[in-house]
């Protein structure tokens, strides 16, 4: 009966080259190599290496069944070792990397994580720098929008847009904006670097719509933008993860519930010559299920 034991030792036999050196990987005796090939050549009936004192040498038959049995060899070692990392609890220490305006999100999917493998540790950059993922040892981003291209793996988790909302005590004084064009005569927080000549493009019942903006406050975090539209200092586009903390507040109002800006991609990326950890491979699938949940069903 073929032992695929003896398969194993005679593709080492063929990869260094010589008995002693496989016998040495194998960590087992010379002669017990020998003794398997031996035992593989039978079971075949014919023979698959030439011996000489001084070389050794694949004859045509044993070069035609290396190929075939080292990639069922890889075969097997791989479903090995997939089975082998989803066995292993997740833990050591993963660093992502994600735009500030993602915090709120990935701070509770990250306080979640935790609880669930102990043994896992995590550090979270939030900035709206695109880093070098390789360079600054990131293991997973989050990004947004259309992705440059670039040598990284890309996943897709959903689509994300943003809303427009305002605080209630600045709709009370100002009035709820009815048509798009209301918005002119509006204060806008605009997420940006100006306060004037800001450009909003949104989707709407009449397809894409662009409406002039202005007003007296303008940042570029995303989170300071929201503070600002909470503290009455006018309507704002905020993604809709933001915005859905501060309506359940009651902080913010949705207005213009029939315009949204157009959808963009929500993406996780990981260098590709990167082998993913069970502990990335974890937290992306949780974050994946989380975003599903949320972003595709707003």
């Amino acid at each position: 009966m073929l032992d695929l034991n003896d398969i194993v030792v005679f593709a080492r036999v063929v990869e260094t080259g010589s008995f002693t050196a496989a016998a040495r990987l194998l960590a087992m005796p010379k002669t017990t190599v020998s003794r398997r090939v031996a035992a593989l050549e039978r079971e075949v009936g014919v023979r698959l290496l030439q011996r000489t004192t001084r070389s050794l040498n694949m004859t045509d038959a044993g070069r035609l069944y290396y190929e075939q049995s080292s990639q069922a060899l890889r075969t097997i070692e791989e479903a090995n070792l997939r089975l082998a990392e989803a066995r292993a609890e997740p833990s050591g220490t993963i660093r992502i990397s994600a735009p500030v305006g993602f915090g709120h999100f990935l701070t509770a999917a990250v306080v979640d994580f935790l609880a669930m493998y102990p043994k896992a540790k995590v550090e979270l950059r939030l900035t709206d720098d695109k880093l070098d993922l390789v360079e600054d040892g990131i293991d997973l981003a989050f990004r947004t929008g259309v992705l440059q291209d670039s040598t990284l793996i890309a996943r897709k988790l959903g689509s994300a847009h943003r809303l427009l909302c305002a605080s209630p005590d600045y709709l009370a004084r100002h009035g709820v904006p009815e048509r798009l064009a209301d918005l002119t005569h509006h204060q806008c927080v605009i997420a940006g670097s100006s306060t004037s000549g800001a450009h909003w493009l949104l989707d709407g019942p009449h397809g894409q719509e662009t409406v002039t903006v202005a007003g007296r406050f303008a940042a570029n975090e995303m989170q300071v933008v929201a503070a600002a539209a909470a503290a009455g200092f006018g309507i704002a586009q905020l993604p809709h993860g933001i915005a859905e903390t501060l309506i359940n507040e009651r902080r913010l109002q949705h207005v213009l519930k029939d315009y949204a800006t157009p959808a963009g991609g929500l993406y996780v990326l990981y260098p590709s010559s990167r082998h993913l950890s069970p502990s990335v491979k974890a937290f992306i699938e949780l974050a994946a299920e989380r975003i599903s949940n949320r972003v595709n069903t707003a």
